[in-house]
């Protein structure tokens, strides 16, 4: 590598990832930018429908207590944070982060919330066909909760361009947390596909935190990785043209590398050839990696082509509830006791008419995740039977578990532990609306 280099840490893999990896970054990285990923799928429709019953702000739980562990580390060593912890409410999210900074006494410190993701009001307008599934927008009526668009880096961009210290958004596509950054310094065009579609490669890498160091990596004897309790996490160094060298820290655990670093590639990618992202669609089918010394790796070759001309939307809608029923059993004969529950509770359900569907019976350990039930020379000396399925009422879903309940003294000797839940289900759907329809816009705040 060589000119001027960025350096960008990846702080989180998720909402509740660990923090100290991302303290460690800002105390002994020297990171020009830090970037906390922390939305999944379905977690802005679970903000949201919080906010709506006021029980939660709707922005990311741990917010607070990430925000107050990291600022006093990052600002005075001018390391800006970009975040996706707005969640379902990234205005509030911004006020109550420059609070903070108020309270830890950083006069001056800057704070910027990238909106317009929210596009509920455009998808209750209109109809538009799934892309996931048959139908329409339309079909799913009343019980739709949140819909939001995947904003690109523009918002982003903006907000560093106007000082901004932090920078937060709701729903962004993954990438652009770190992209947003280096076509800040970089100053790189909008259609600038190549250098886009490598520096979107560059954030698909970090974006998963941990997971590129080693995390959800590990088999013990096929893929072996030290001390993971100590898992570091990765930062880049990014050149101008893309290109770049990503490491982790010194007396860290974990490992990075070639292996690694493929696993990361191909995580959640439909097509190497066209990952579809607001800002360009990206190309990693020449992507080559190699490694530079221990725990460092240089990586080169992404391209990328004209972005889209529509963007994605994550729906998400009320889908009934999930009854779950659960109980265990040990010793001889376990395994036939614990499949003559699973038996009884099935039948009990058909006889009483519970309004259930998609009921799913395994024998946890047994077939739970191998459907094929393949037999075992070992007798297992303990299973535990569960019993899940659908309903559209929480009444109907609380049968399952009052069958599994009633096993107690109406079904195979030897049962206990016993447990029982129902839980609504907040199920997402995805469509595509043209991107003149949403129109990104920044807000800033001072301490």
């Amino acid at each position: 590598m060589s000119g001027r280099t960025v350096r960008i840490g990846g702080g989180a893999g998720f909402s509740g990832d660990r923090i100290e990896p991302a303290l460690d970054l800002l105390a002994r990285g020297d990171l020009d930018y830090l970037a906390f990923e922390c939305l999944a799928e379905r977690t802005i429709g679970l903000a949201q429908a919080a906010r709506r019953g006021g029980a939660k702000p709707g922005f990311d739980p741990m917010l607070d207590e990430r925000m107050r562990a990291a600022l006093p580390l990052a600002h005075p060593r001018g390391v800006k944070i970009v975040t996706n912890m707005g969640a379902a409410n990234t205005a509030a999210a911004v006020t109550h982060v420059t609070e903070i900074a108020r309270e830890l006494g950083l006069p001056g410190f800057r704070t910027a919330a990238v909106l317009g993701d929210d596009v509920l009001e455009t998808i209750l307008g209109g109809e538009f066909p799934l892309v996931d599934r048959e139908g329409t927008s339309r079909d799913l009526g009343a019980s739709i909760v949140a819909a939001n668009a995947y904003l690109g880096t523009e918002g982003i961009v903006a907000a560093l361009q106007g000082g901004a210290d932090a920078v937060i958004t709701g729903r962004v596509c993954d990438p652009a947390l770190f992209l947003g950054p280096l076509i800040h310094e970089f100053g790189w065009a909008s259609d600038d596909w190549a250098r886009l579609g490598q520096g979107t490669l560059v954030g698909h890498l970090l974006e998963c935190a941990g997971q590129l160091c080693g995390g959800y990596f590990a088999d013990p004897g096929v893929k072996d990785v030290p001390d993971l309790a100590r898992l570091g996490f990765p930062y880049a160094d990014v050149s101008a043209d893309g290109t770049a060298e990503f490491g982790k820290l010194a007396d860290t655990g974990g490992r990075l590398d070639v292996a690694t670093c493929k696993e990361q590639l191909l995580y959640e990618i439909l097509d190497p050839g066209a990952y579809l992202q607001a800002d360009v669609v990206a190309d990693f089918r020449q992507v080559r990696i190699r490694e530079t010394a221990r725990d460092r790796v240089a990586v080169s070759g992404g391209a990328g082509r004209p972005r889209p001309d529509t963007l994605k939307v994550s729906i998400s809608y009320e889908d009934g509830y999930v009854g779950e029923g659960q109980v265990s059993y040990a010793g001889a004969g376990a395994q036939a006791r614990g499949q003559l529950a699973l038996e009884i509770v099935r039948e009990r359900l058909r006889l009483t008419g519970a309004p259930v569907s998609d009921l799913r019976l395994e024998l946890i350990g047994v077939n739970a995740i191998d459907r094929r039930g393949r037999p075992s020379v070992h007798e297992p000396g303990e299973v535990r039977a569960r019993v899940a399925g659908r309903a559209a009422t929480q009444a109907g879903a609380d049968r399952i578990g009052a069958e599994v309940e009633a096993l107690y003294t109406n079904g195979p000797a030897g049962g206990g532990g016993v447990t029982r839940s129902v839980r609504s289900v907040l199920a997402v759907a995805s469509t595509l609306i043209d991107r003149t329809l949403v129109t990104p816009r920044v807000q800033f705040e001072a301490a």
